[in-house]
């Protein structure tokens, strides 16, 4: 694969992602409704639906309270996020029990190891899997040196699988696990982008992202706020957006997402692999055909810095 370390086992790391991330896409399938009942139109999850107890001792009990909060009161971390990190990463141990792991409930070293780091975040998109909206995802990067080699999300409600390796392209797959390939849009106009964007749970942050998205509204399509970062990603580089940014975003935010849509084409620019949410970073992906107007666009609006 082209600008791959072809000592590094890419292929495999694509393999231990893809499997991990869909069995913990399982485990939260299956404990949405345990944990919050069910949701008109969510589904009901498949009775074939199990974790290897032997793997990872996962509660599925419910006398703890199913929602707790961190960095301010409307940050949410459910039972379930907790519970499929630790899951994840015992998977993870299991498959490379010498790599490091990044998660964003557990965490892990900010610095950036010289060997494969795995990137995890079990529930992208909490606040609409407490909801029982169906925009959440599992996902999982594997990085070497800071940089995304492998990387996989799992739309957990639609039972989608992104993913891509470095140099080898980006696909998508459904439930039976029939692969397309992934291609941003053709697009050559930034006023005819669809652009999706997200929010900080800061409220002085979120007052400066409300005055950029709203000098961009009039110079693009339209704005979709998703609220799961990695699908975002993802659907710049399925083409059912045309453009994506936000700033504040760690790296298990983007670190797989970022990789999938850089490998269907799109223009991606990331934080630094160490740096956290606090920083204030932009993340983007856009499609190429817009990516200069859309940048210069951002930078109209002073919106390439960071925001703290």
């Amino acid at each position: 694969m082209e600008g791959v370390d072809q000592t590094i086992p890419v292929d495999e790391l694509a393999a231990v992602a893809d499997a991990v991330a869909r069995e913990a896409a399982a485990h939260v399938r299956r404990r949405r409704p345990e944990l919050f009942g069910a949701t008109p139109g969510h589904g009901e999850p498949p009775e074939s639906v199990t974790v290897d107890a032997t793997v990872q001792p996962v509660s599925t009990k419910t006398t703890v309270q199913p929602v707790s909060t961190k960095s301010t009161e409307t940050d949410p971390v459910t039972l379930a996020d907790t519970e499929t990190e630790r899951l994840i990463r015992s998977l993870l141990r299991r498959a490379r029990p010498d790599d490091e792991v990044l998660g964003e409930e557990d965490g892990g070293s900010r610095a950036v190891p010289s060997g494969v780091r795995w990137v995890v975040d079990p529930i992208d998109g909490t606040v609409n899997f407490m909801y029982g909206v169906p925009a959440y995802a599992v996902s999982i990067a594997a990085q070497v040196d800071g940089r995304s080699v492998a990387g996989v999300v799992v739309d957990v409600a639609r039972d989608v699988t992104y993913g891509a390796t470095l140099g080898g392209g980006a696909w998508a797959a459904d439930a039976a696990g029939v692969r397309r390939p992934l291609r941003c849009n053709p697009i050559e106009r930034a006023e005819l982008a669809l652009v999706a964007t997200g929010f900080g749970y800061d409220a002085a942050r979120r007052r400066q992202q409300g005055r950029i998205v709203a000098e961009l509204l009039p110079r693009v399509r339209d704005v979709r706020r998703i609220g799961a970062a990695a699908l975002d990603l993802c659907m710049v580089a399925a083409g059912a957006v045309d453009a994506h940014y936000e700033h504040g975003l760690s790296p298990w935010d983007w670190a797989a997402g970022g990789l999938i849509a850089a490998e269907a084409g799109a223009v991606v620019q990331t934080p630094p692999p160490d740096s956290r949410a606090d920083e204030g970073h932009i993340t983007v992906a856009v499609a190429p055909g817009v990516a200069d107007e859309f940048f210069a666009l951002l930078d109209e609006f002073e919106a390439r810095s960071p925001l703290t």
